[in-house]
Parts: structure tokens; sequence; C-alpha cells
């Protein structure tokens, strides 16, 4: 019996291609080049991340997301400038209306402004907005639009502090092999 393969698609090459090309300049410039909105001089995606919608991903500049961290952009996912994203987080704008007899797929954007450290996995859902300069505590779930200059945590992520409003850093991650 002859063994027939499926055509490879856009997002099967966007996550076994693409996001294992081990020179991140050259995989920047492929997440670019297949509709991604990013500077693939100035952002990083580091290897084994999982795209969804690749056409609906917008990254600022000097930002990095970390290894193994799904973006589901099927909603639109906007991700500001000198955004930190550590690995293994999870963006879905995707969900399902529980409550309607068809169980349609509902999508909603998610925005992630400038400045923010998204610690390590972390669980954003759809409708969400993270507010500049934020810090969201490892292992947490955002449910719930998160205000400027705020730390949270938790499931659901709920305000634990302040930070200073002092900050004046850039992100700037520079090894080639990530």
């Amino acid at each position: 019996m002859e063994r027939v393969f499926p055509r490879p698609t856009k997002g099967y090459l966007i996550d076994a291609v693409v996001g294992r090309i081990p020179l991140r300049r050259p995989r920047m410039r492929c997440y670019r080049a297949m509709g991604a909105k990013l500077d693939p001089d100035r952002s990083t995606i580091m290897l084994y991340a999982d795209i969804l919608s690749i056409d609906n991903l917008v990254i600022g500049d000097a930002s990095i997301v970390g290894r193994h961290c799904l973006l589901d952009a099927r909603g639109g996912l906007r991700i500001g400038s000198n955004v930190n994203i550590s690995s293994y987080c999870r963006f879905m704008t995707a969900k399902h209306d529980i409550y309607l007899p068809d169980f349609p797929a509902l999508y909603e954007p998610i925005t992630v402004e400038d400045r923010v450290w998204v610690a390590l996995g972390v669980t954003v859902l759809g409708g969400v907005t993270i507010g500049e300069e934020t810090v969201v505590a490892a292992g947490s779930v955002v449910t719930k639009d998160v205000a400027p200059w705020q730390v949270v945590g938790g499931v659901p992520a709920r305000p634990i502090g302040d930070r200073p409003k002092n900050q004046t850093y850039t992100l700037d991650f520079g090894p080639e092999w990530s």
C-alpha cells in the first residue's frame, strides 16, 4: 500500500522548519517573509515556538519571545517594544462559547504593551491587554486586563505590587545561536 503524505501547509512550515532554524537572523527573516510584522534584526523569537496565524502577529522592536512559547494570533496578537516573554508561555486568542449548542470558536485579540516582562510559563487569554511596564509572575493565568506599572500573579492573576516608574531600559538580546 502506497503511503500518502499531506502537502505541507504554511503553519507546518513555520513550526516544523522555520521555528527550528538555529540562527536567529535567518529564522526571524523567514518569520517576516511568512507574514509576521516585525523587524528581523531587532526582535527575537527563540527556537521551538509554535505560531498560529502568523499574518496576525505583530512584534515591536527589541522584544524577545522565549523558547517553546505558543503564540496563537488567530484573533490578533500585538506585542510591544522591549517586551520580554519568558519560555513556555501561552497566548491563546481562541476559545469556545460553551453556552451555544454548536460550541463555536471565538477569537479575541491580545495586546502586550511596551516594556512588559511575562515570566516563565504564563498563560494569557484572549481579550486581554497587559499595560506598559507590567510584570506578570511565573505560572500566572491572565484572564483580565492589567493596568500599567503593576506586578500581577496567581491564578487568575491579581495585583500584588507596583513597579517603580523610572524604568529606562531597552532589551538587547545578542546571541545569534538561540
